[in-house]
């Protein structure tokens, strides 16, 4: 005999795919026949998840759900429960991840899909159903056109066999079931024909990664290759990203790119998370250059929150709650208000204080730099000038590289804002994982190929033009300028012979430049260490790259997670080169200073210190307090001291403890 029951949906967004994919699984692991249907809609079969969709139910729909069958009453019972619990959708879950860029953030989040979509929950007006359909049928039909002239191409290139790839990509656009659920859709429930297309494709991708059949599953990759060709069709211009937020959120993302990084508005992204990234990926080195709390690492966070869901991220301790009750939001409150407290209070007290340790050895602190914009945060936390000024980014927000005005207008707005105080210009770090339009050309190494000073020298006209802007600026005040990469002291010498010809060139027009201006490189390669000695003659300052400088000693590619927990300042082998950089610097008698992400984390203040480092150029600025507060907390005696004894460990993990424990006796606020 048939059996029903009355329940209510609680849960925040409904019975969309996730909770209809939870209440089939459910339903299909009883052998009853199930159904269910809601007060204004047909009844669906309750083991279908694309059935269950077409119902759009929302948050307070009522279901009735009928069962008939040998386990009717048992069935019935879990899927009562599943639906008052929320599908466990609502309940409040704690992820771990890598905490990188500290601090405490309570925002809604915005979930970025890898190529930048975000497709929300979206209803149209009933007279734009029309239009909405065919849109649909456009967009369908220009993506086939787009796949079968894939397929002649590469089928033409790399035979019909890898062709033939596109040809089932083609027959799923002309599924007629596929095509009609969309329709659907648009029609029974007003959704947007993106919304749509993600709503029913998503369902089916779930479907297929649930299946044990390896062929089956690998169609998972056809249908988001499907889903974003029709996306792409349909939002034209009208995508929503990262530059155009209009409220504040935290950013969920995969990974996030260079590009992605330079369109930020960050007056509204207030903290990250990404599935991939270690330490050093560029979300986490982002986040702390923009002062904002991020946790990486933490592979599933982009299935796991939705866009609009509260998330609190903690950056001190790399938790994740994904929407938190109302008792761990108040404590968190406190927390944020806490931390804001502390860093207010370090800044009040030591901006205007300088950085000399106990027994009056001084030391520098700058900041790092990717914008103009990005000055006054530093000089507002007590930073003596720039250490950094990464310039590439003048490159990745653009399609075509700036003219020499536009980086004249960056620079002399930099230096004048400084006064005289310093301002490092890096030449532009381009090549690697940074590229702009015009220098897309794929290598099959990138990191060990035409990139940075590598890629200068191999486009003297670009190089040219951004080194006349900086000379002009250097009249304004006190700029200097650094190379990055050099890897020999021939490339050392090739670059300033280019300096040398520019400022001929604006000799020759009355440009008024520094004529004096000090010429520096980043030390980030082991050939550069081990000619340090060399190097020294001839360039005015060292600054330390630890980024590349670990990741090419050790060969570890900072941004994988899979390799992550090799990449560590505190090896042995990276110990050892920095002494010998900053040693050769001392001998030669020219300054030396960090500007990697080394430089910013504080439990290796202490043990640059001691090694002999005499600036420091660091980011975020709000961590300038933090370093500060360190170096004025102890003797360089101590710190000698403290590096003498790390420098004879032979285990990283041994090091980090011990300089932790000395930081935490300082800032116990900040180590946990």
């Amino acid at each position: 005999m048939l059996i029903k029951r009355r329940t209510k949906i609680i849960n925040t967004n409904g019975l969309h795919a996730r909770p209809a994919t939870r209440f089939a699984e459910v339903a299909n692991k009883f052998n009853s026949e199930i159904f269910v249907k809601t007060e204004n809609k047909e009844e669906v079969n309750g083991k279908s998840i694309i059935d269950l969709l077409t119902l759009g139910a929302k948050r307070g729909t009522e279901l009735l759900i009928t069962a008939d069958g040998d386990d009717k009453e048992i069935a019935l019972d879990a899927l009562e429960g599943l639906v008052n619990d929320g599908f466990n959708e609502d309940s409040m879950e704690t992820r771990k991840g890598i905490a990188v860029s500290p601090g405490v953030v309570i925002k809604e989040a915005f979930v970025l899909e890898s190529e930048g979509f975000r497709i929300p929950r979206h209803l149209v007006k009933e007279e734009e159903i029309p239009k909405e359909i065919s849109r649909l049928e456009e967009a369908t039909k220009v993506a086939w056109e787009e796949i079968e002239k894939l397929e002649d191409r590469v089928s033409t290139n790399l035979g019909s066999e890898i062709g033939s790839i596109f040809a089932t990509h083609k027959l799923m656009l002309q599924d007629k079931l596929l095509l009609r659920e969309f329709s659907k859709k648009v029609e029974q429930h007003r959704f947007s024909a993106e919304y749509a297309v993600t709503l029913v494709l998503r369902v089916y991708i779930k479907k297929f990664e649930s299946v044990d059949d390896p062929y089956l599953a690998a169609r998972v990759g056809d249908i988001y290759d499907i889903e974003k060709r029709l996306l792409r069709n349909l939002l034209g211009e009208k995508r929503e990203e990262l530059k155009n937020l209009t409220k504040e959120v935290v950013v969920v993302a995969h990974d996030l790119s260079p590009s992605q990084i330079a369109s930020l508005d960050t007056t509204k992204v207030r903290g990250f998370v990404t599935d991939l990234g270690s330490r050093n990926s560029h979300a986490a080195i982002v986040a702390r250059a923009l002062g904002i709390p991020a946790v990486v690492g933490l592979e599933t966070a982009t299935v796991d929150v939705f866009g609009g869901d509260r998330v609190i991220i903690d950056g001190n301790r790399g938790d994740v709650i994904v929407r938190p009750d109302e008792e761990t939001i108040k404590e968190y409150q406190l927390i944020e208000k806490d931390f804001h407290v502390f860093e207010e209070k370090l800044t009040s007290e030591l901006k205007d204080l300088p950085a000399v340790t106990l027994d009056g050895r001084e030391i520098m602190i700058l900041g790092n730099i990717e914008f103009p914009r990005d000055i006054s945060p530093n000089l507002n936390q007590g930073a003596a000038g720039i250490g950094l000024y990464r310039t590439e980014f003048l490159f990745l927000g653009s399609n075509e590289s700036p003219t020499e005005e536009e980086h004249f207008k960056a620079y002399s707005q930099s230096v004048q804002e400084l006064g005289d105080k310093p301002l490092i210009i890096r030449t532009v770090d381009l090549g690697g994982d940074k590229f702009f339009p015009a220098n897309s050309n794929t290598e099959l190494n990138p990191f060990l190929g035409c990139r940075s000073i590598r890629y200068c020298l191999e486009h003297p006209n670009i190089f040219k033009s951004q080194l006349r802007a900086i000379l002009r600026a250097s009249a304004l005040g006190n700029a200097k300028i650094m190379f990055p990469l050099i890897s020999s002291l021939q490339e050392l010498r090739k670059a300033k012979d280019i300096v040398k010809e520019v400022m001929e060139e604006l000799s020759q027009k009355g440009i008024d430049f520094d004529e004096k201006i000090e010429i520096g490189i980043m030390i980030e390669v082991p050939s550069a260490a081990m000619v340090a000695d060399d190097l020294a003659k001839e360039a005015d300052f060292f600054s330390i790259g630890t980024n590349d400088l670990i990741q090419y000693t050790m060969a570890v590619d900072r941004g994988n997670e899979k390799v992550a927990h090799l990449y560590s300042p505190a090896h042995p082998a990276i110990l050892k080169l920095l002494k010998m950089i900053i040693n050769a610097a001392e001998e030669n008698n020219i300054k030396i200073g960090i500007c990697g992400e080394m430089g910013g984390e504080i439990e290796y203040t202490i043990l640059l210190l001691g090694l002999g480092l005499r600036e420091f150029s660091v980011a975020p600025a709000m961590i300038i307090p933090e370093v500060k507060k360190i170096i004025r907390s102890v003797t360089y005696e101590r710190a000698k001291e403290a590096a003498e004894t790390v420098c004879s460990y032979d285990d990283p993990a041994k090091t980090i403890e011990y300089l932790r424990n000395i930081v935490r006796e300082i800032i116990p606020e900040l180590v946990y």
